[in-house]
């Protein structure tokens, strides 16, 4: 129950932060509540769609779609406010990858999928949600940006499945993985920690030069 309430609640907080980024690229209040849902539930659907998982959580649970669209319009009514929440919204941001990592990796462990499906499936969980955002925004995703949140993902599905398999109890395994998960993504943030990036600059033709 506990782990369902903090998944409704990172679904929240992942369509106010897509709301945010609507605004950003003013959009009208449609596309604000789409890209909403699009970025809170994208990442799950993903996974079920190329696992053949069904029904979808979203068409299971309806009223999973009234969360993540009274969330992008709250963040309408409080838009400006939002500036002072911006730790909070990281926090939450944070919480919400590692949840969905682990809700990923559930849902394929409970299909018998094999150790790096499991893993793929809670990075497919956790990041798909924020590329689709940041592809429909017409913005380099994060994920491809140099954040450490793809690597924060696989250290969190990798800490939920070994734990499980070690003999843990699925609680277990799963406090274990979200809170190593969250404070790795929070020292990423704080101390600016990124992936090396891959510069390539051709040199020109000596000719073209003349």
């Amino acid at each position: 129950m506990l782990f369902y309430t903090i998944f409704v609640i990172a679904l929240a907080a992942e369509s106010m932060t897509a709301a945010l980024a609507a605004g950003r690229r003013n959009m009208d209040w449609f596309g604000v509540c789409v890209l909403g849902c699009v970025t809170a539930l994208g990442g799950g659907t993903t996974r079920d769609v190329l696992l053949g998982h069904y029904p979808l959580i979203w068409v299971e649970e309806p009223a999973l779609l009234l969360v993540t669209v009274a969330a992008a319009l709250f963040t309408i009514a409080v838009a400006r406010f939002m500036e002072k929440l911006r730790m909070a919204f990281l926090l939450l941001d944070a919480l919400g990858l590692v949840v969905f990592t682990v809700a990923g990796c559930m849902v394929a462990i409970e299909m018998g999928q094999p150790v790096l499906i499991v893993i793929v499936a809670g990075m497919i969980t956790g990041c798909v949600g924020g590329v689709l955002r940041d592809v429909l925004c017409n913005d380099v995703p994060l994920l491809f940006a140099g954040e450490l949140y793809a690597t924060v993902s696989a250290a969190t599905a990798c800490i939920f499945f070994f734990g499980f398999q070690a003999g843990a109890s699925q609680e277990v395994a799963m406090v274990a993985a979200i809170a190593v998960g969250f404070v790795l993504r929070l020292l990423a943030i704080i101390f600016k920690i990124e992936m090396p990036r891959f510069v390539y600059a051709p040199v020109r033709d000596q000719s073209s030069r003349r």
